[in-house]
């Protein structure tokens, strides 16, 4: 079921927001103090290419610095991406089929906010861990 919903979401949606993560990313790679920005676009931008079956978590090492690293995210490029997955979540939403993929790009917009001090991880050993 994931890889049916990653292929219609890849269709649907996911091919033009990882274009929008990656032109950001090309973007912030300009300069030498958005690098860091810039890969982190990148990383998000593999992401909204295939989401279902992979989780983002808080990283436990993140450090203040993430913290402020993602106000200079959200306002250089975490508000428009989050319009983005805003506005394709509610044409999504509009059909039954697209509903989990409007959910889909719900649960994308906290990260496209604030991307610093997150990371991806598989679902399935996320909740093996969960167990343990």
């Amino acid at each position: 079921m994931r890889f049916v919903l990653n292929v219609l979401w890849l269709v649907l949606s996911g091919f033009w927001m990882c274009l929008g993560y990656l032109l950001a990313g090309a973007l912030l790679c300009v300069t030498i103090i958005g690098i860091p920005f810039g890969l982190a676009s990148f990383r998000i931008a593999n992401y909204a290419l295939w989401p279902f079956g992979r989780e983002i978590v808080r990283r436990p090492t993140a450090g203040v610095m993430s913290g402020v690293g993602n106000v200079l995210w959200f306002v250089l490029a975490g508000l428009w991406l989050a319009i983005g997955h805003a506005i394709s979540g509610a044409l999504l939403c509009i059909t039954v089929i697209g509903i989990p993929l409007g959910l889909a790009n719900f649960k994308m917009i906290p990260v496209s906010l604030t991307p610093l001090g997150r990371e991806i991880v598989d679902g399935r050993a996320l909740r093996a861990s969960w167990q343990q």
